[in-house]
C-alpha cells in the first residue's frame, strides 16, 4: 500500500511560485510607479532635446559661408518632420528668410513679441544659453502646451523653433490605468503557468523524497522512474544506485550476521558436544578402567596362584580391553562423520546382496544366541548411497536386534519398494522400547537398558553412528515399537 505522502511546512514548490509572483508583481507595480512618476518629464526631455538638435542645424546652416535657403531647408527638414517642429528664421532687416511647419503666422506673431521684449502670459523660461533661450508656453486659445526656443544667431538672424507638447499627464494616467488592468490579467495568468511550471520541478523532488523515507525503512524497492535529462534525472539515477547498493550491502550484512550466528550456535554446540562427549567418554571408561585396574593389581599382588584363577583375570582384562577398543573407534568414526570430515561416495550397488552376505556372515553369532533370522526371496535392487556405510548402518541395526532379541527370538528382514526408494527394516522380538525412551536412543551414550547394554558390552554409541551416517546422505530413517518386539528402519534411493 502506497504510505499517504507527508505534509511539508514549507513547500518549495509554494516558496518558488509566490516568489516569482511577488517578483512579478512588484516589477508591474514599479513599472507603474516610474511611468505616473517620470514619464511626462522623459517626454519633455526629449522634445527640449529635439529642438536643441533643430537649433544645431539651424545654427549650422547660417554660418555655413556658402548659406542658402536651400541648405537651411535640406538641414531643417527631416528634423521638422521626425520631431513635429515649426520654425522661422528672419534675416537681420526682421524679413522672414526661411519658415517650415504648420504654424508659421504664430510664429512670426510670436517671435516678434519676443524682440520687443514682450511675454505671453504663463511662459516660463526653462533654459537660458548665450545662443538661445528655451521656454515653456501655453496657448490659451487652443489650452496646449508648447516648447519654444529663440535667439539671435552670428551678425543678427533670428530664429525660432516650436513643438507641441502632448497632454501627457492625461496620457500617463490611461496608461497606468491600462498598465494595472494588464498587471493583473499577467499575474493571474503568470500565476497559473508558474504554479504548473513550479509543480513539474518540484514534483520530482517529492518523489525522491518519498524514495528516500522508503529507503530509511529498508524498503528498496521504490525507483525513480522521471524521464527528464536535467539535474534532478541525474539525482534520481543516483539514488536508485545507491538503494541497489544499500540493498545488495544489507543483505551481505545480514548473510554474514546469519552466518556469524550459525558460526556462534556452531562453536556452542561444538563445545556442548564436547564437554558432553568428554563426561560420557569419561563415564563409559570409567568402569573398564576400574576393572583392568582392579584384575591387574590382584595378579601382581598375587592373589591367587592357581593357574585357572591366574587365566580368568588376564580373560577379564582382556575382554574389557577390547570393549574399551571398540568403543573408542565407534568413537573415532561417529567424530569424524558428525564433522563432516569423512567423506561420502555415492555409488550404484546392489542392496540386497549387500544385506544377504552380512546376514551370511553373521549366522555363527545368531545359530550361537538361537536366533531365527527371516527374509524373503527378492530380486536385485540397485540403489544409490556409500556401500560402506550403508553396510554400517545395517550391521548396527542386526547388530542391535541380535543384543534385544526375545522370547521367540525372531529377526524379521525385510525391504518395502516405494517411489523412487527403497526402506530396509530389520524387526527383533521382545520388549518395546519405552515410549519416554524414544526421542533419546540416537543421542550418544543413551541406554535404555543399562545392565543389559552392560551385559553385551554396548557402547551406545551405535544408534548415533546410524544417525550421523543417514544425515550425511540426507536419507530418512526411524524406529517403530510393537506389542512384540521394536524394528528399525532406513530408506535409500533408487533413481
Amino acid at each position: 500500500m502506497k504510505e499517504k505522502r507527508r505534509e511539508v511546512k514549507h513547500s518549495i514548490k509554494r516558496q518558488v511560485a509566490f516568489g516569482f509572483i511577488i517578483l512579478l508583481a512588484g516589477t508591474i507595480f514599479m513599472c507603474w510607479l516610474i511611468n505616473d512618476l517620470f514619464l511626462q518629464s522623459f517626454y519633455e526631455n526629449n522634445r527640449k532635446n529635439d529642438l536643441i538638435n533643430g537649433y544645431q542645424k539651424v545654427v549650422a546652416a547660417v554660418m555655413d559661408e556658402n548659406f542658402s535657403v536651400e541648405i537651411l531647408d535640406e538641414q531643417l527638414r527631416q528634423v521638422a518632420s521626425r520631431a513635429n517642429i515649426s520654425g522661422i528664421v528672419l534675416d537681420p532687416d526682421s524679413e522672414v528668410l526661411y519658415a517650415f511647419g504648420s504654424d508659421n503666422k504664430i510664429l512670426n506673431r510670436r517671435i516678434r513679441d519676443y524682440l520687443y521684449g514682450t511675454q505671453a502670459p504663463g511662459t516660463k523660461i526653462i533654459e537660458k544659453t548665450s545662443g538661445y533661450i528655451l521656454l515653456k508656453t501655453i496657448d490659451f486659445n487652443t489650452s496646449s502646451e508648447y516648447l519654444e526656443m529663440h535667439g539671435i544667431i552670428g551678425t543678427g538672424t533670428v530664429f525660432m523653433l516650436r513643438t507641441p507638447l502632448a497632454d501627457v499627464t492625461e496620457s500617463v494616467k490611461i496608461a497606468n490605468e491600462f498598465l494595472v488592468y494588464i498587471g493583473i490579467i499577467a499575474v493571474i495568468l503568470s500565476s497559473i503557468i508558474i504554479w504548473l511550471f513550479t509543480k513539474r520541478i518540484t514534483e520530482p523532488i517529492m518523489e525522491l523524497a518519498d524514495i528516500s523515507a522508503r529507503m530509511t525503512k529498508l524498503d528498496f524497492e521504490a525507483k525513480y522512474k522521471g524521464k527528464t535529462q536535467n539535474e534532478l534525472a541525474i539525482l534520481g539515477e543516483n539514488i536508485n544506485q545507491l538503494s541497489e547498493t544499500l540493498e545488495k550491502t544489507i543483505s551481505e550484512l545480514k548473510t554474514a550476521n546469519n552466518e556469524l550466528q550459525n558460526d556462534i550456535e556452531k562453536k556452542n554446540q561444538i563445545d556442548e558436544m564436547r564437554k558432553e562427549f568428554l563426561a560420557n567418554v569419561s563415564h563409559e571408561l570409567k568402569t573398564p578402567i576400574a576393572l583392568i585396574q582392579g584384575y591387574a593389581e590382584g595378579l601382581q599382588e598375587g592373589i591367587s596362584d592357581d593357574p585357572e584363577s591366574r587365566n580368568y583375570y588376564c580373560e577379564v582384562i582382556m575382554d574389557e580391553a577390547a570393549k574399551m577398543n571398540v568403543m573408542v573407534k565407534k568413537l573415532m568414526t561417529l567424530t569424524q562423520l558428525e564433522s563432516g570430515n569423512d567423506t561420502v561416495t555415492m555409488e550404484r550397488f546392489d542392496i540386497v546382496d549387500l544385506i544377504c552376505n552380512y546376514i551370511h556372515s553373521a549366522q555363527i553369532l545368531t545359530k550361537q544366541e538361537e536366533i531365527s533370522v527371516r527374509m524373503e526371496h527378492y530380486d536385485a535392487v540397485f540403489v544409490w548411497a556409500d556401500e560402506f556405510k550403508t553396510e554400517e548402518v545395517f550391521m548396527n541395526f542386526f547388530n542391535n536386534a541380535v543384543n534385544h532379541a526375545l522370547d521367540e527370538k525372531i529377526i524379521d528382514v525385510r525391504l518395502t519398494l516405494k517411489e523412487g526408494k527403497v526402506r530396509v527394516s530389520v524387526f527383533n522380538t521382545g520388549a518395546p522400547i519405552p515410549e519416554e525412551s524414544l526421542p533419546h536412543i540416537w543421542e550418544k551414550f543413551y541406554k535404555v537398558d543399562k545392565a543389559r547394554t552392560r551385559e553385551y558390552g554396548g557402547s551406545g554409541v551405535g544408534l548415533s553412528i546410524v544417525k550421523a551416517i543417514m544425515d550425511s546422505m540426507n536419507q530418512e530413517y526411524g524406529v517403530i515399537n510393537y506389542d512384540n518386539g521394536v524394528e528399525f528402519w532406513f530408506e535409500l534411493a533408487t533413481v
